[in-house]
């Protein structure tokens, strides 16, 4: 999606040649939807938050908002697997931040102390510093206290980077939240002043479900239509693999693994970091050293479909979050028939289920097999999954999702630097400023603006 935003963002300027390198020949990187006797199953992601700009920019260029449709309002909220069932967030519980104290105090997640604990917030001072990263777990902890983390923090956390909380960048993945402890003293204050702004006080238990959206036959419709308007506007696609960029006095040459090489005045890179890294290590190597400093981790998704009468649990939320010390392998479930229409056929339920992650890589790597025979002995605990689905499949991501450590900031700064003294070159992706679609629209189109002044 990153150089499908940078490609348009250059064709709409009229006086390039824009050519569009990608190997699969399909666009859209890791966004795909499939089809199959009435199921409709994302492989990755399948929403997009639609409070920032970015996105829904794209989908009116496109012309496809009417086909856009939110999360169902009845399941808007999370739940949490908790002693042997499932537990809504706390209403008004954003993430990091209880913006309803009082909610607290009736949920069964926490312990009488761990309540007083989480009360007790308003009441932590500030880390007193602005200059240096701290991790989301001691984050959380330092604010909400150890119980808090676990049996909420945690889980959400891992329903959204599959991450290690403890190596976890505040300032890369949550600036918000650090923003709102310096502003306004504590998280429950500030997140009580937003939830006053933005006057729904009943938003944000667990996630902003009603700020993301789909489209009704999927997210393979956005990179689809993109890549149909770049070739309405002129854009060259190449099915090939870069595998090298050599400087070329004031322009660029792209080597490739299949025909003849690029010239080119400007260039984008728009892959994932450890490939980016390799393309650029002849040209700087110290560029090359920051960018294989980006971690990445790998996941699973199982989709399973099921006649809606073998599944015990009323599907009543958007999913549900497993913590670490639940003592189980799955990371969370999505209730995607719930949340989207059309997403199974009548009668039956879809979920898809999340596995790997950085805390436990191995999980994802299982043959078939014995992956789905876990996921739906996991399933049937959780949410009461009975009998054979009807439907199963399973995408595997290995080292897809960058992971934004602790110094993440100053990572991406330094390749900042480097990337001043190489005119022509920028790069776009989710490796450095935000791993949400709009995120990685936004990051193509800065890095078009980049190369475009050359």
């Amino acid at each position: 999606m990153a150089g499908l935003a940078a490609a348009e963002t250059l064709a709409e300027r009229g006086h390039f040649r824009v050519v569009l390198v990608e190997p699969t020949g399909r666009p859209g990187g890791v966004l795909d939807t499939v089809r199959h006797d009435g199921w409709l199953i994302e492989r990755s992601a399948d929403n997009f938050l639609a409070a920032r700009p970015e996105g829904l920019a794209l989908v009116d260029r496109l012309g496809l908002t009417s086909s856009l449709v939110g999360v169902d309002p009845a399941v808007r909220r999370a739940l949490v697997f908790h002693r042997g069932r499932t537990v809504p967030v706390p209403p008004g519980f954003r993430l990091l931040a209880p913006g309803r104290p009082s909610a607290l105090l009736t949920s069964p997640l926490l312990s009488p102390l761990g309540k007083l604990r989480v009360l007790a917030e308003r009441f932590v001072p500030g880390s007193g510093s602005t200059g240096s990263d701290e991790s989301l777990e001691h984050f959380a902890t330092r604010r909400l206290g150890r119980e808090a983390f676990e049996r909420l923090v945690q889980p959400l956390v891992a329903g959204i980077w599959t991450a290690d909380p403890a190596r976890l960048s505040m300032a890369a993945a949550c600036p918000d939240f650090l923003a709102m402890e310096r502003a306004a003293g504590s998280l429950t204050a500030g997140e009580q002043a937003r939830l006053r702004t933005a006057g729904r006080a009943g938003e944000g238990a667990g996630a902003r479900y009603g700020q993301f959206v789909t489209f009704i036959d999927g997210m393979a419709v956005l990179p689809a239509a993109l890549a149909e308007r770049l070739a309405r506007l002129g854009v060259e696609f190449r099915t090939a693999a870069a595998t090298r960029l050599v400087r070329d006095g004031s322009g660029w040459i792209v080597d490739c693994d299949r025909g003849p090489p690029l010239r080119a005045a400007g260039v984008v890179v728009a892959t994932r970091a450890p490939l980016a890294a390799a393309l650029v290590t002849d040209v700087d190597p110290a560029l090359a050293a920051a960018l294989g400093a980006i971690e990445y981790a790998g996941s699973a998704v199982v989709s399973l479909g099921y006649e809606r009468s073998a599944i015990a649990h009323p599907l009543d939320a958007a999913g549900v979050v497993i913590p670490r010390n639940a003592g189980r392998r799955i990371l969370a479930v999505s209730f995607s028939s719930a949340k989207y229409p059309g997403r199974a056929p009548a009668g039956h339920a879809l979920v898809r289920v999340f596995v790997g992650g950085a805390l436990d890589p191995d999980t994802a790597l299982l043959p078939d097999g014995p992956l789905v025979d876990l996921v739906r002995r996991e399933l049937a605990d959780v949410i009461g999954a009975r009998g054979t689905p009807r439907l199963v499949q399973i995408d595997r991501w290995a080292g897809a999702m960058p992971q934004y450590h602790v110094g993440h900031v100053e990572r991406v700064a330094v390749i900042r630097e480097r990337l001043t003294t190489l005119p022509g070159l920028a790069l776009a992706g989710a490796a450095y400023e935000g791993v949400g679609i709009p995120q990685v629209i936004a990051s193509g189109q800065a890095a078009a603006g980049a190369v475009a002044v050359t």
